[in-house]
């Protein structure tokens, strides 16, 4: 999944950012008070968006 379109999923979900880190975005779910590192690759593997999107509590988008 590219990047872009799982840092707009996740804006969609009422994520926010944090920070960014050196290598990675910093992510946080106000809801469920969980924070993700989100790596600086322009494609994200399949597995590691189900990974985040679990983990910040989010549903998985349907491309991934």
């Amino acid at each position: 999944m590219k990047r872009e379109a799982l840092l707009a999923h996740l804006r969609s979900q009422g994520c926010e950012l944090v920070r960014e880190g050196g290598s990675h975005s910093i992510w946080r779910n106000p809801a469920t008070g969980e924070i993700q590192a989100i790596p600086r690759h322009k494609e994200v593997k399949r597995f590691t968006t189900k990974s985040i999107c679990r983990r910040l509590g989010v549903e998985v988008p349907k491309g991934a």
